[in-house]
């Protein structure tokens, strides 16, 4: 009986620790909330449809997307942090990152790279189809 309870305690262990690690899933219904009361910096990830086809500024690939609740913001990718993301107007994606609302108000996300700093504390990425980019 030990012996079961051992082997139990160790499978479960080793399945939280493989889950640990995983993803987080898309809460579109927070990203409107978030918006709506203004939480700039708020860390979200969400649905998406690819509005226009990125445009490279500096060191940032920028394009807009469509939020499934409605909301159109701006994707802002550092590509000397991350790899470029070939996206293209109709494309559905998944993101992780970091709200922004600056005046205007101008609604965006950034910090969608692997990479952290003071800015962006916490890992971003952005999926497309089965690819990570981050």
């Amino acid at each position: 009986m030990r012996r079961i309870l051992a082997a139990a305690a160790i499978s479960f262990a080793v399945a939280t620790c493989t889950t640990s690690g995983a993803r987080d899933v898309p809460d579109d219904q927070t990203l409107h909330q978030d918006i709506v009361s203004n939480a700039n910096g708020a860390e979200v990830t969400f649905d998406a449809t690819v509005v226009n086809d990125p445009v490279k500024s500096g060191t940032h690939e920028r394009f807009e997307v469509k939020a499934s609740t409605g909301e159109i913001l701006e994707v802002d990718h550092n590509i000397s942090l991350a790899a470029y993301v070939p996206v293209h107007q109709g494309d559905h994606l998944v993101i992780h990152g970091k709200l922004y609302i600056d005046p205007g108000p101008r609604i965006g996300v950034h910090c969608t790279h692997s990479h952290t700093s003071s800015g962006c504390p916490i890992p971003g990425w952005i999926q497309l189809g089965q690819t990570y980019y981050e």
